[in-house]
C-alpha cells in the first residue's frame, strides 16, 4: 500500500466519522489522534449495540476511536524496515477483528482487549514480508524473532553466556537463540541484477545457473536425443537402399570409420555422375525432413 494514499487507512462509512482526503501519512496520524476518545459507558453502549443488533455504525465508532492505538503500536515495529502505513494497515485490521470479538460484559475495556489483536496481525505481517526465505515458523523461532534484539546489549555476536541468559529467560532451547541470531545477522541478496547494478556478474543468477539441470533444456535434451534416436532410424527406413546408403556414407558416418565420404567417391561406387548423387541426396534428405516433422 503507498503511503501517498492514505485513505485506505480509515474505515469508511456513514457514521460522521469518516475523514476527508489526506495527502500523506503524517495528515493521517493527526487526524487520527484528533478523534475523540469514548468513555467507559459510551464503550460498552456501542459494544453492546454492534453485539445484539449487529449496528455497524457502532462498530465503525469503536474502531475509529482506536485508530491512534494502532499508530502508536505500529510505531514499535519499524526497526523491520516495512512502510509505517503498510504496518498500521495490518493493524488495522487486528482492530476490526478485535471489535467484532469484544464483550463489554468482561468489565475490560477495548484498548486493553484490542492490543493482542492489533500486535498478531502485525506480527503476522512482519513474518510474511521481512524476507522471502522465512526466518521464523516455530513457536520459539518467533518468540525469538520479536524480542532478540532488545536481549542484545550490543551488536557483536552473542557468547556462549549470553545464549543461555537469553535462552533461560525467554525459556527456548540454546540451539534455537545461536540459529535465530545466525538467521537475523544474515543479508538478503537479490536472485537476479538490479537494474542499477553495474555489473551483473555478481549476480547469483549469473553464477548459480546449471544447465545440466535446467528443466527446459533437459526436455530439448530429450527430445533432441529422441529426433536423433528412433526419429533418423524410421526416417532411414523409409529410404530406398541406394539412397540411404548414400544419406549415412554422407552424413552419419564416423571419424573411426574414415569420415563422410564425397560425391566422387559414391558416384565411383555406384557408376553415376557426381551430379546424379547429389540430386539423390537432396531427394532423400527432403523425404528425410517430412518424416522427421512428426518428432520436432
Amino acid at each position: 500500500m503507498s503511503t501517498s494514499n492514505s485513505t485506505a487507512l480509515i474505515p469508511a462509512g456513514g457514521s460522521g466519522l469518516a475523514l476527508p482526503a489526506l495527502g500523506n501519512l503524517d495528515a493521517y496520524i493527526t487526524a487520527v489522534n484528533r478523534l475523540p476518545l469514548l468513555t467507559a459507558e459510551h464503550e460498552s453502549e456501542l459494544a453492546r449495540r454492534f453485539r445484539d443488533e449487529s449496528d455497524l455504525d457502532a462498530a465503525r465508532e469503536l474502531v475509529m476511536s482506536h485508530l491512534r492505538l494502532v499508530v502508536s503500536i505500529s510505531r514499535q515495529y519499524l526497526g523491520y524496515g516495512l512502510p509505517h502505513a503498510d504496518l498500521i494497515q495490518e493493524g488495522n485490521v487486528g482492530l476490526m477483528k478485535a471489535v467484532k470479538r469484544f464483550d463489554p460484559e468482561r468489565g475490560v475495556r477495548l484498548v486493553s482487549f484490542a492490543m493482542h489483536w492489533i500486535k498478531a496481525e502485525i506480527h503476522e505481517f512482519i513474518l510474511r514480508n521481512w524476507r522471502l526465505v522465512k526466518v521464523a515458523t516455530t513457536k520459539a523461532q518467533r518468540k525469538l524473532f520479536f524480542n532478540l534484539r532488545s536481549y542484545k546489549t550490543d551488536a557483536h555476536t552473542l557468547s556462549a553466556d549470553d545464549v543461555e541468559r537469553i535462552a533461560r529467560e525467554l525459556n527456548v532451547r540454546s540451539a534455537d537463540v545461536i540459529e535465530m541470531e545466525t538467521r537475523l545477522g544474515g543479508n538478503d541478496m537479490s536472485f537476479e541484477p538490479q537494474s542499477d547494478d553495474s555489473d551483473d556478474s555478481y549476480a547469483p543468477i549469473s553464477y548459480l545457473r546449471a544447465p545440466q539441470s535446467e528443466p527446459t533444456e533437459i526436455i530439448e535434451r530429450r527430445e533432441r536425443d529422441r529426433l536423433e534416436g528412433e526419429g533418423i532410424e524410421a526416417a532411414l527406413a523409409g529410404l530406398d537402399p541406394r539412397s540411404r546408403r548414400i544419406i549415412e556414407a554422407r552424413w552419419l558416418r564416423d571419424a573411426d570409420d574414415g569420415g563422410s565420404l564425397t560425391l566422387h567417391d559414391l558416384a565411383a561406387e555406384f557408376g553415376v555422375s557426381a551430379e546424379r548423387i547429389r540430386q539423390i541426396e537432396a531427394k532423400a534428405l527432403q523425404k528425410m525432413k517430412g518424416s522427421l516433422a512428426q518428432y520436432a
